[in-house]
């Protein structure tokens, strides 16, 4: 075999594997896991938590927040709104646990306005988590999260629901969603591994994040991947539990699309290098959690590694390599029922299913995302939100 055969063939397999991960994880959590419970119900007293509501420029949608988080099921929090560069005079909040804080200066950053609020807490909290001014909470959301960190958790990701499917483009933003929170959410952490963090639905003890903000200084999007990265790297686990529920505007606007995957699309060439020193910590300390997480960070978006296997299977077919352009195929009819059963077990929407038809529109506006990723940073620091805010909570 020649050189060029080599190179070949390891290009490959790094594409494919990407491929067959998901299965791979789906039967090792089939076999060796369902079966045992690691949510049974269990009654606790309640932690303190401070709950970090961020809003650049918008602050229309924060009253249904707002009225969300006043209307759980939990007693012991604060919150504080972070109004960064917001006009916060229409922003009458007469219950004493909402606090606002408007900065002096401009902030444009997820990890300066939470720390403005942690400068800014009232009183010393067990627990925070983060919010965005888009999201709406589940009745049982921070209790859910509070028998989670009775368990000895630090570090825990919730559910991001979609909450809004009033368009195509939603409908598959939800889909992609729910893909993710099943391997990357529940699968990985019953495995042993860690899930990966969403950027808001998220929450961590006092010390650990303050200590993380002190440690850490990221511009532009992408904390929450330094957050995970750093988090692992102690090897601590991230929890995940899919009954603290965050309802999250997903896009809707083609524009809106575009500019949000550029962002996500330039932080992870940005970050995913991180994924190399976890593989090797992993190794070095035969650390499940680590070595398994490791992998997932190196993984290139979704629709990258599909297009790249497309491209693969086709090379493949042209070179006359029927063998190779059959595993390729093969492989791609087991992501598309890895994708599937990701969908029957959350309950999905009729709508969503509906909408995958649409899936190689979807991929082509990731395409454009692509193109525009290196000036992503630039384009805008927040998403800019469309629908419009339903009365009261869910």
């Amino acid at each position: 075999m020649s050189l060029s055969e080599v190179i070949w063939l390891f290009i490959q397999f790094v594409i494919g594997y990407n491929l067959l991960l998901p299965i791979c994880i789906y039967l090792i959590w089939l076999i060796f896991v369902k079966k045992r419970s690691r949510d049974n119900p269990i009654s606790v007293g309640e932690i303190d938590f401070a709950v970090i509501v961020t809003a650049y420029k918008q602050t229309a949608l924060l009253p249904a927040v707002v009225k969300s988080l006043l209307n759980m099921e939990y007693q012991n929090y604060l919150v504080y709104i972070v109004a960064d560069n917001c006009d916060i005079s229409e922003l009458n909040f007469t219950d004493s646990r909402i606090i606002v804080l408007r900065p002096e200066e401009i902030l444009a950053s997820n990890t300066r306005s939470h720390q403005y609020a942690l400068d800014h807490f009232q009183r010393n909290h067990d627990a925070v988590t983060i919010i965005d001014s888009d999201n709406i909470v589940d009745k049982r959301y921070l209790a859910e999260l509070n028998r989670v960190f009775s368990r000895g958790y630090k570090a825990v990701q919730g559910l991001r629901a979609a909450k809004n499917l009033d368009s195509t483009i939603s409908c598959l933003d939800a889909a992609r969603d729910i893909y993710y929170h099943f391997y990357d959410g529940q699968l990985l952490y019953e495995i042993g591994s860690s899930a990966t963090l969403a950027g808001s639905g998220m929450a961590f003890s006092y010390d650990l994040y303050r200590e993380f903000l002190v440690k850490h200084n990221v511009n532009g999007a992408g904390f929450d991947k330094v957050l995970q990265s750093w988090i692992v790297g102690q090897d601590l686990q991230i929890a995940f539990t899919h009954n603290a529920i965050v309802y999250d505007e997903k896009t809707s606007q083609t524009e809106q699309l575009v500019h949000q995957r550029s962002r996500w699309i330039n932080t992870w060439f940005k970050y995913f290098k991180l994924g190399f020193a976890i593989v090797f910590s992993g190794t070095r300390n035969f650390s499940r959690n680590q070595f398994i997480f490791g992998f997932i960070l190196l993984r290139p978006p979704l629709f990258i590694f599909l297009l790249l296997s497309l491209l693969c299977a086709a090379i493949n077919l042209f070179l006359g390599a029927w063998l190779a352009a059959i595993i390729w195929i093969l492989s791609l009819i087991i992501f598309v029922l890895s994708f599937y059963i990701s969908l029957t077990y959350s309950n999905t929407d009729k709508r969503i299913y509906r909408s995958l038809v649409n899936i190689p529109q979807f991929i082509f506006f990731q395409l454009i995302s692509l193109i525009k990723s290196r000036q992503a940073n630039k384009i805008s620091v927040a998403t800019t939100h469309y629908v419009k805010e339903e009365e009261g909570g869910k």
